[in-house]
């Protein structure tokens, strides 16, 4: 049985050293919000789903990496000054309540830990689906459940595990593209492999151009695309547990285009041009397969182990973001109290349970539909995150606008742009979500969508009949935090 111990009372006193003023234990030091920020860039959309990406937009599935890097970027700055002005761990639920109301709050809390619950299950799909590459008679639905185990475990003992775990994770993955980017390039340079001439730069525009599908079957790539960067905003969710937020938050975020640069359009240059797109299908790493082109099966094996501890730590995160954002809502009085206590270890153990209990649905789907079980709940995944991105962006504009009237203090960390560039980028997300509805494959994202803001609309008619003052009283308690603020703001000027 697990020990828990309730949440203290707002305002019962300061946090205990080395606490937040959540109670959560800051356990994540700055090399491990570093690698969970790098981590979080390189996932399984990356490392799985650009297999079908490359088959439908073929060379030009580079410049959709990097258009869509550009306004993750955009979003991850507009959180960033979020954060150094107030950094919490609930972090976009927090500031959609604040800056857009309650309800937005409880959207987006709930839509987030959605997101991860079925990102989760995708992570957990991808893992089977890679195991089989080794086993081939193992059937998906018994790797998923052993995953699902082991890292429900991982989670419930302590953040510094999960920190440490995810820090090996992501270690594994860079050192791994690093080793791929060199091998690649050593391949088209000297020429030896099975490749032998074939590899050459002239395979990103010979085999039908650039664009050989043409432009709109490029953009309708973009769903998938932006499911590959989901988890980048996880820095945000770290904010509550790490040591030192105000200075690890913002070199995290300032070398994610670095990343996305290297890693993403880097990585997928070298393939691309190693091997010619056409020989790329959906269901099957690019990576494995550009491996096993070249005639290298031991390296192939290895890159097969390296997605298969991106799909896990994917998995790990989302267990880890899930418990957090429950305890969050619980906060508010929008989720049940029980979710709001923690461990003996100050882990949110009754979020997590739940939520874990919930992705053994991928393992159900993988059972019934392992060939289409990936498809689907990258495609709820990504509404899921695109809808989370825009209450970020909507936030850091109306928090501008606050800014503007004087009535909130300066971030320490001001994004490049301001609301404009936030704009921008919620325009994109926007043209994104209208993709989705196009999209034949990707529109059950919308049914369940349709399903899950019919949940959310009763659950929160509900919360306001409850008569408790739960929902209600959101505003006020928003308005005196809003003022004390200010007033600490014109004291320290």
């Amino acid at each position: 049985m697990v020990s828990v111990e309730t949440t203290q009372p707002e305002g019962a006193g300061k946090a205990a050293s080395g606490e937040s003023e959540e109670g959560y234990e800051r356990g994540l030091g700055s090399r491990q919000v570093q690698m969970i920020a790098i981590g979080g860039a390189i996932g399984v959309g990356l490392f799985m789903g650009a297999g079908a990406n490359i088959a439908k937009a073929g060379p030009s599935i580079i410049l959709m990496y990097a258009l869509a890097g550009v306004v993750v970027f955009l979003i991850m700055r507009a959180l960033g000054e979020l954060l150094l002005y107030r950094p919490v761990s609930g972090s976009f639920a927090e500031y959609a309540r604040e800056f857009i109301g309650p309800f937005f709050g409880f959207a987006t809390g709930w839509t987030y830990w959605l997101l991860w619950v079925v990102t989760g299950m995708a992570e957990l799909t991808a893992s089977a689906i890679y195991i089989h590459f080794w086993f081939p008679v193992i059937p998906q639905w018994v790797s998923a459940l052993v995953f699902l185990v082991v890292l429900f475990g991982v989670n419930l003992i302590s953040v510094k595990i999960f920190g440490e775990v995810e820090f090996w994770f992501s270690m594994i993955k860079v050192t791994a593209i690093i080793g791929m980017i060199v091998i690649g390039l050593g391949v088209l340079t000297l020429g030896f492999s099975q490749v032998g001439d074939t590899a050459s730069a002239a395979n990103l525009y010979a085999h039908g151009g650039f664009f050989p599908n043409g432009i709109g079957s490029s953009l309708m790539t973009l769903q998938g695309v932006m499911f590959a960067y989901l988890a980048v905003e996880l820095v945000g969710v770290t904010a509550g547990e790490s040591e030192n937020p105000e200075k690890t938050l913002p070199k995290a975020i300032n070398t994610l285009p670095w990343r996305i640069i290297f890693f993403y359009v880097g990585s997928l240059l070298v393939i691309l041009a190693v091997v010619k797109w056409t020989e790329f299908s959906e269901g099957e790493s690019p990576f494995v397969k550009a491996f096993s082109e070249m005639g290298i099966p031991l390296a192939a094996g290895i890159v097969n182990f390296v997605v298969l501890t991106a799909a896990l730590s994917s998995c790990n995160s989302g267990m880890y973001s899930t418990g957090r954002m429950l305890r969050d809502l619980s906060a508010n009085k929008q989720a049940p109290k029980i979710f709001g206590r923690l461990n003996s270890r100050k882990s949110p153990a009754f979020g997590i349970t739940a939520s874990v209990l919930l992705m053994g649905i991928g393992v159900v789907l993988n059972y019934l539909v392992p060939e289409k079980a990936f498809g689907y709940v990258t495609s709820v995944a990504t509404a899921a995150g695109i809808w989370t991105w825009m209450m970020i962006l909507i936030s850091h504009i109306r928090y501008r606008r606050a800014l503007s009237a004087g009535a909130l203090h300066r971030s320490s960390f001001p994004a490049p742009g301001g609301a404009v560039a936030s704009g921008i980028a919620l325009a994109f997300l926007l043209m994104v979500g209208v993709l989705i509805a196009v999209d034949p494959e990707a529109r059950i994202s919308l049914y369940v969508g349709a399903v899950w803001a019919v949940l959310l609309a009763g659950g929160w008619f509900r919360l306001r009949s409850r008569g408790d003052g739960a929902a209600a009283a959101a505003p006020v308690k928003q308005d005196e935090e809003r003022a004390e603020r200010a007033d600490r703001s014109s004291v320290s000027g």
